[in-house]
């Protein structure tokens, strides 16, 4: 499954946080802290909630989740980040990696 996270506001276009990631405080905080970031959050944790207990439920041993943006540095990292969080609280067994991260 790919989500695209396009639509949260770009870090890229802010020249202080331009050569940062999402991995950072005040990245993710640009990218989630605001109102469309919020209520993205809203729909997501239940989303994800009812995917994985779905799959789960239907004897499905994985689910792979792209999240993906512009660049892969800014957006998609910090909806990631958020998940790994999320995810970290419950029984599923987790694998992070950001592909475009170092990109230039």
């Amino acid at each position: 499954m790919v989500w695209d996270v396009r639509f949260l506001p770009n870090p890229y276009w802010v020249p202080e946080l331009r050569d940062h990631t999402g991995l950072e405080e005040q990245v993710a905080a640009y990218v989630l802290q605001n109102k469309t970031g919020r209520l993205f959050l809203q729909h997501l944790d239940p989303c994800l909630s009812f995917l994985l207990t779905s799959h789960e439920g239907a004897g499905r041993k994985d689910f792979t989740l792209a999240v993906g943006c512009t660049g892969g540095r800014h957006r998609s990292v910090a909806v990631t980040d958020y998940l790994k969080k999320v995810l970290a609280e419950t029984t599923f067994d987790l694998t992070v990696y950001h592909r475009d991260i170092t990109r230039e």
